[in-house]
C-alpha cells in the first residue's frame, strides 16, 4: 500500500513539473533580445529561454525560417521579438506553426525611435532591384545596441511575461528594473567617458550605432555603407570628401561585418579605425552580463581611439 501512494505521488510530481515546464517554453528570435530575456527570467523556476536564430547571427535583415526553426515555434507559448520590422520573415509562417504563440514586441510602446536616413541619390530606381540594401524608410530598429534603449526593451519583456505567466510577474518586473537601473548606469558611465574625448564626431558602417551614439553624446557625421554594400569609387571619394570636411575623428567598423572599406576610408581620410561591437551576436554560452562586458569594452575602445582631452 505505502510503495503504490509512492509511485502515485512521484508520478504526480512528475506530471505537475512536465505542466510547469511546458508552460513556460519562452523563444526569443535574436541573441540581444535573448540575452535580455534570460536577464528578466532569473529566478523564475520551469521557464526555460531558448534562442530561434544562431547566436553569431547578427541581425537578421536577410534571414529566412528554417524547418529547425519551424520547429522551435510549434514548441514555444511565448515568441519575443525585437519588433521595428527587423524580423520581416515572420508573418504567415509563424501562425502556420503555432496559431496560439503569444507576440511579445520588445519595442512596443517607445517613444523619440531614430528614423533612418533617407536614401542618397544613388542612381537606382528604388522600385525595382538593383543589388542594393535599401532599408524600409521606418523606425530604426536597432535599439538593443544603446544600454539606454536596452533598459526599456526589459521592462517591455517584463510586461510581456508577466500577460502570459502573471505568477511571475513579481519576479518579472523586479529583475527588469535591477537590469534597467544597470543599464541606465552603464549608459552613464559611457556617456563620461564620451565627455573626456577631444573629438566625438565618428562615422559608422550604418545605422546600427544611431541609438548608441544619441545616448551617449557621439555625433555622427557619416555613413560608410548605408546599403550594406560596398560604395563605388566614386562614393569613397565623396566619402573622404566628407569626413575631412566634418573634421571626424574616428570611423568604426562592427565585428558582425568585413571592415575593409572602413579601413581603407580611415588611411584616405588620414583617421583611426577600430571596431565597436553593437552585441547583435555572440557566442552561444554567453554569460548573463555578456552585454554590458562588451559595452564596457566599447567605451575603451572608443576612449583610446578618439583620445582624451588633456
Amino acid at each position: 500500500m505505502k510503495r503504490a501512494r509512492l509511485v502515485v505521488m512521484v508520478v504526480w510530481a512528475m506530471v505537475v513539473g512536465g505542466i510547469a515546464q511546458a508552460a513556460a517554453d519562452v523563444l526569443c528570435t535574436t541573441f540581444p533580445i535573448y540575452q535580455i530575456t534570460r536577464n528578466v527570467v532569473q529566478g523564475r523556476e520551469g521557464v526555460s529561454v531558448a534562442l530561434m536564430m544562431p547566436a553569431s547571427l547578427g541581425c537578421p535583415h536577410h534571414y529566412s525560417l528554417t524547418p529547425q526553426d519551424m520547429r522551435k515555434l510549434a514548441r514555444a507559448e511565448v515568441l519575443v521579438v525585437n519588433g521595428l520590422g527587423l524580423e520581416e520573415f515572420l508573418g504567415g509562417p509563424v501562425e502556420k506553426a503555432n496559431p496560439q504563440l503569444r507576440v511579445v514586441d520588445s519595442s512596443q510602446g517607445i517613444k523619440d525611435l531614430l528614423q533612418f536616413a533617407q536614401e542618397p541619390d544613388d542612381g537606382c530606381d528604388h522600385g525595382q532591384a538593383c543589388g542594393h540594401e535599401h532599408h524600409n524608410q521606418g523606425a530604426n530598429p536597432h535599439l538593443f545596441a544603446s544600454p539606454r534603449m536596452a533598459a526599456l526593451l526589459a521592462g517591455n519583456i517584463a510586461t510581456g511575461l508577466s500577460k502570459a505567466d502573471p505568477e511571475g510577474a513579481g519576479i518579472y518586473f523586479k529583475n527588469a528594473t535591477a537590469y534597467a537601473a544597470a543599464m541606465n548606469a552603464l549608459a552613464d558611465e559611457m556617456a563620461a567617458v564620451v565627455k573626456t574625448l577631444r573629438n566625438n564626431r565618428i562615422v559608422q558602417p550604418h545605422g546600427i550605432f544611431d541609438y548608441l551614439a544619441r545616448d551617449i553624446g557621439l555625433e555622427i557625421v557619416a555613413v560608410t555603407q548605408p546599403h550594406g554594400q560596398e560604395p563605388s569609387a566614386a562614393e569613397m571619394l565623396k566619402l573622404v570628401e566628407t569626413i575631412r570636411e566634418k573634421k571626424a575623428g574616428a570611423i568604426f567598423t562592427e565585428p558582425q561585418y568585413s571592415p575593409k572599406v572602413g579601413q581603407t576610408l580611415a588611411r584616405e581620410s588620414g583617421i583611426p579605425s577600430a571596431v565597436l561591437d553593437p552585441v547583435a551576436s555572440g557566442p552561444d554560452n554567453a554569460l548573463l552580463d555578456y552585454y554590458e562586458q562588451v559595452m564596457r569594452k566599447n567605451a575603451e575602445t572608443i576612449q583610446v581611439t578618439l583620445g582624451a582631452d588633456e
